[in-house]
């Protein structure tokens, strides 16, 4: 008399044969490279924003930035830490919309 595990045994043998015969490449088609580059943590953050049209990580590989966040919700762009080199890129591209140095904000009441 055959057990549970000896009659499913061989229907997951097949089903692992499938997924290992797929080629690598099909199985990472989807995951971006990463960028090379992060900015040291003495350079400031910044949020950038881009046209809607553009993919903010895109963006930010032009200039060789590696993204800490990327928005494309409420915000379409992303936040990373810049060189002053990067700024002058970044604002030198006609899809970027704004550069601005993060920071903190208050409601103040008066």
């Amino acid at each position: 008399m055959r057990t549970r595990l000896s009659r499913a045994l061989p229907a997951a043998v097949a089903v692992l044969a499938v997924f290992s015969a797929l080629p690598v490449s099909a199985a990472t088609a989807a995951v971006r490279e990463p960028v090379p580059y992060a900015a040291p943590v003495d350079h400031p953050s910044y949020i950038v924003t881009v046209r809607r049209d553009l993919d903010p990580a895109d963006v930010a590989r032009l200039v060789g930035v590696t993204p800490v966040h990327v928005y494309r919700t409420a915000l379409h762009g992303f936040a990373a830490r810049l060189n002053p080199g990067q700024v002058a890129a970044l604002a030198a591209l006609p899809g970027v919309e704004t550069i601005e140095e993060d920071g903190t904000a208050s409601a103040g009441v008066s």
